[in-house]
This record gives C-alpha cells, sequence and structure tokens, in this order.
C-alpha cells in the first residue's frame, strides 16, 4: 500500500525527491502519512479535494483485497 501511493503522489507533484510516505500500523487498521513539499500539497489534494478522494478510494480498494483498512493522512 505505502509503495502504490509513493508511486500516485510522486507522479503529481513537480519535486518528486521530496515526497515520503511513513505507514503507521495497528492491528486492523494502517495509517499512511504523505508528506510532499508545501507548493506540491495543491496538486496532491486536488481541486475540492478530489484527487485526495480518488487516492484513498484506489487504495481502500487495494486494502480490501488484502483484507485490512487502509486510511490515507496527508500531512501539512
Amino acid at each position: 500500500m505505502r509503495d502504490l501511493i509513493y508511486y500516485i503522489a510522486k507522479a503529481l507533484v513537480d519535486n518528486p525527491e521530496q515526497v515520503s510516505v511513513e505507514e503507521v500500523e495497528g492491528n486492523q487498521t494502517s495509517v499512511l502519512e504523505l508528506k510532499v513539499a508545501k507548493e506540491d500539497l495543491g496538486k496532491v489534494i486536488g481541486k475540492q479535494g478530489r484527487t485526495a478522494r480518488s487516492m484513498r478510494t484506489i487504495l481502500s480498494a487495494a486494502s480490501a483485497k488484502i483484507k485490512k483498512r487502509t486510511v490515507l493522512e496527508i500531512i501539512e
């Protein structure tokens, strides 16, 4: 899951070297924390949050396959 979000975010931003994804694992839920450069934050979130919502939808579909809940948080 971490690599999936990293790949998508890296393709969206102007500064791909500043993209980092950290995973905090729990028993049933994993939290992915996405950090990007300040000027790329709008590109990752998108208009009215559409890009972020799409990333979360892809993530939930992929995590349903492995029967684990995964949450995406975009860190400023």
